[in-house]
């Protein structure tokens, strides 16, 4: 009994270790990964499985999960790319201000809600200037200078 406890303690831990990650990588695909190491823990707690067949349990039903709940899951979650997202209501159409020089090709830092973000923009931005954030990509903003809206 005392092996099966240590398989499930082991497989847990990498499931909560791929659950913590999921906050550091983005792309909502380790959490998948997280859930077929649980799978294999609840396992390993009721059968004696060899190595070989927990990982290939693992990886089965870890790709399986990420290919049939991935895209349900982020719905729910209202990570949808189709339609607003939480991102757009938040950031798109307000007001941030320039913390360095912006232009064309020059990337800079906005400061939006007390917080430091990179920023592009094809306007020529002083420091200091109010901008419109208009796009984002990924974690960068696009912004617009108010004065020529």
């Amino acid at each position: 009994m005392e092996n099966f406890l240590n398989n499930a303690v082991v497989w847990f831990a990498i499931g909560l270790a791929f659950f913590l990650l999921e906050f550091v990588v983005p792309g909502f695909i380790l959490f998948f990964f997280g859930i077929g190491a649980w799978i294999v823990a609840i396992l390993s707690l009721f059968a004696d499985v060899s190595i070989n067949v927990q990982l290939i349990i693992f990886l089965g039903s870890s790709v399986l999960t990420v290919v049939f709940f991935r895209n349900w899951v982020k719905t729910r979650l209202g990570m949808s790319t189709s339609g607003p997202s939480i991102l757009e209501d938040e950031f798109i159409g307000k007001t941030a201000k320039a913390e360095t020089v912006i232009g064309p090709g020059r990337n800079g830092k906005v400061e939006f809600k007390g917080a430091s973000w990179d920023a592009s923009s094809e306007d020529h931005i002083a420091e200091g200037e109010n901008v419109l954030i208009t796009d984002y990509h990924s974690i960068i903003l696009t912004v617009k200078s108010i004065q020529s809206v």
